[in-house]
């Protein structure tokens, strides 16, 4: 049994296939790049010498796993988090070791895809209550009768 196969927890962030957004979308590794680099932050003199920050970035334009609806759909709601190219980029550097930033970057990244292609509820239109009604009319009421003593006092001096 190798390393990698004794982990637990790691098979659910990181399956042979790719990374896996939602039960129909898998982005393959191959679509999926990592770079790391140094860290700023806590770490003491581990940040100057290991390179603990990653920065993981997938291209929404030209991906294979997405189909132009979805691809659409990505780019107009990612449209602050997408570069000019098409590249939406996710950085980690809380934690001081290289894979807890990895896979923390993997599952934010993961997330945020999965957020923006999660339906959008329509706003039903509502009514104000009775209630509702009834306490904006007394405060009202009460400011109004406050600026009116306010009003009766300055014309007695």
């Amino acid at each position: 049994m190798s390393d990698r196969e004794g982990r637990t927890g790691e098979s659910e962030i990181t399956p042979r296939a790719g990374l896996v957004v939602s039960a129909g979308l898998v982005i393959p590794w191959a679509e999926i790049t990592l770079h790391a680099s140094r860290s700023g932050g806590p770490g003491g003199q581990n940040v100057n010498k290991v390179a603990t920050k990653i920065e993981a970035r997938w291209d929404v334009a030209s991906s294979a796993a997405i189909d132009d609806e979805t691809r659409g759909t990505l780019l107009e709601r990612l449209a602050s988090r997408i570069d000019s190219r098409g590249r939406l980029r996710i950085t980690s550097q809380r934690f001081r070791t290289q894979g807890a930033n990895r896979k923390a970057a993997l599952e934010r990244l993961a997330a945020l895809i999965a957020g923006a292609l999660a339906p959008v509820a329509s706003r039903r239109p509502t009514r104000p209550s009775r209630a509702s009604k009834t306490r904006r009319l007394e405060a009202k009421k009460r400011r109004a009768a406050q600026k009116r003593e306010r009003r009766q006092r300055l014309d007695d001096s």
